[in-house]
């Protein structure tokens, strides 16, 4: 994918932004998504493992110079031990902030300041690298519905898409053939696992909570 410097958590967050409405984002699970691409980085690196399914980290020491990801390992560190699916959750907006952010800082996203009924003062932020954000979304379709074989496609990449399509992204665009789609994710989910030992166990868990998360935040009140 373009902007290849973006950390998985960040292309996460970028592609819930609407080239055509610059204003909007696709925030109802973005949080919760961006936490998924934050755990699963940090297996990716061997950073966090899996012990008998508790996100376990490696290295009391060690540091990413990333300060989301580095955030997020002091977090599990100073944490009661959990489940991977169960980190997808705790504080997820605490990490989403920090991802905006770095798009902020990066000059992705532009944040405005506002009042809310002339009075509460607020903040908007609004996408301000509108062709990254358009190039970025060509290339998720692209891995997701496109000819090359997954086999093909960078791990980075097939990891990013197959959460994005976890949580539904509008920026990935109508599902057509819903079976073949459905089969082009768990080979993206394959390829995507192939990067580190155990990192498929790891992402079919974060995938699932992020799936259970979406499903909650955009079922109707009362339902």
């Amino acid at each position: 994918m373009p902007d290849g410097s973006l950390s998985p958590p960040a292309r996460l967050c970028l592609l819930a932004w609407d080239p055509a409405r610059p204003g909007t984002a696709d925030t109802a699970r973005l949080h919760h998504l961006v936490r998924a691409g934050a755990l699963v980085e940090l297996a990716r690196r061997g950073l966090l493992v899996d012990d008998d399914g508790i996100a376990t980290p490696v290295d009391p020491d060690a540091r990413t110079g990333d300060a989301v990801l580095d955030g997020l390992l002091d977090l599990v560190r100073e944490s009661v031990p959990r489940r991977w699916r169960a980190w997808v959750r705790p504080y997820a907006r605490v990490t989403f902030d920090a991802v905006r952010e770095q798009l902020v800082a990066g000059g992705y996203l532009r944040a405005e300041k506002k009042r809310v009924l002339g009075v509460f003062p607020s903040v908007d932020h609004v996408l301000a690298r509108v062709a990254a954000a358009r190039a970025l979304r060509e290339e998720a379709r692209e891995v997701l519905d496109g000819p090359l074989p997954a086999g093909e496609v960078s791990e980075r990449d097939a990891l990013v898409v197959a959460l994005a399509a976890a949580a539904g992204l509008r920026a990935l665009g109508p599902v057509g053939d819903r079976a073949r789609r459905e089969v082009r994710i768990e080979e993206l989910t394959a390829r995507g696992a192939t990067a580190a030992p155990g990192l498929g166990k790891v992402l079919r868990e974060v995938r699932a909570a992020v799936g259970a998360e979406t499903a909650r935040a955009v079922a109707p009140a009362g339902g």
